[in-house]
């Protein structure tokens, strides 16, 4: 288990795509609850729908308040489920993002969502990166200027090359960089760095010296150990270090459980998080 001390300094969010997804995505939000979260977060849920239907997004609305769990991050039109890492700077998708904008900050503003994540996309064969570029940023305008209309933050993601080897933004650099054009272009200032531990890691950057230097830029923190991308002390990631110096660089928002679960059942994979720290999201 890690040190209560280190980990009792920070709130938790489970990521409801990843964790407990041996069950359906309505039942998740209860099964949470049972395992004591008080706050979730969200791939984006409808798949490749950008527009669910009222019906669809209402259901999953009364899943989360009838299990008194609160939404707390929602990634907009991703297309994971399609094996895309995300549609911000894909030409082909750029209608559907678009459309996808405001049901999202509408989702996200009736479940008191206040941090939206943007994935960038993967780069496209045949297309000059420079106009996938230029598309991202009037994209992640569009997003920015729609989370600040319901007080939320837009949230900009490195993923790890390994498994995502067509995703341009794979280092917190390059992802901090885009989170400045974009705050540049609006002036809001709402562009935030997600800041993934696991990915970093995965990427091989010295995750002490990306605390230290971007910790405030971070919006938000998501945690899975390395090797693996299970739950922490089953790699070889220093969580009890980590969790100090978040706290010591003036950290102070969730950190998201974004992991698989070493033994495929999510309720046990949460023995090293004390019970009583679950529910402090």
């Amino acid at each position: 288990m890690i040190d209560v001390t280190a980990a009792a300094q920070h709130r938790y969010t489970v990521n409801l795509s990843i964790l407990f997804s041996e069950l359906p995505l309505l039942e998740r939000p209860a099964a949470a609850a049972a395992a004591g979260f008080t706050a979730a977060e969200l791939w984006w849920p409808f798949g490749e729908s950008a527009t669910p239907s009222e019906a669809e997004l209402d259901a999953l609305r009364k899943a989360f308040t009838d299990a008194g769990v609160r939404l707390t991050g929602l990634n907009f039109l991703d297309d994971l489920s399609l094996g895309v890492r995300g549609t911000v700077s894909v030409p082909a998708a750029k209608d559907r993002f678009r459309a996808n904008v405001p049901v999202a900050a509408e989702l996200a503003a009736s479940l008191g969502t206040k941090a939206l994540n943007a994935l960038y996309g993967n780069r496209v064969e045949g297309v000059d990166p420079a106009e996938q570029d230029a598309l991202a940023l009037e994209n992640l305008v569009l997003a920015a200027r729609a989370a600040h209309e319901i007080g939320a933050i837009l949230l900009i993601e490195a993923l790890n090359k390994p498994e995502s080897p067509d995703y341009p933004l794979v280092s917190a650099a390059a992802a901090v960089e885009v989170v400045d054009k974009v705050n540049a272009a609006t002036g809001l200032g709402n562009a935030k760095f997600l800041c993934d531990l696991y990915h970093l890691a995965m990427n091989g950057e010295d995750l002490a010296a990306v605390i230290d230097t971007y910790a405030d830029r971070f919006g938000h923190v998501q945690i899975a150990d390395n090797p693996g991308r299970n739950e922490p002390g089953t790699g070889g990631l220093d969580f009890e270090d980590l969790f100090a110096r978040l706290t010591a660089a003036g950290y102070t928002g969730r950190i998201g459980l974004e992991y698989r679960p070493s033994t495929g059942v999510s309720a046990d994979s949460f023995e090293w998080l004390p019970r009583e720290l679950r529910s402090a999201g």
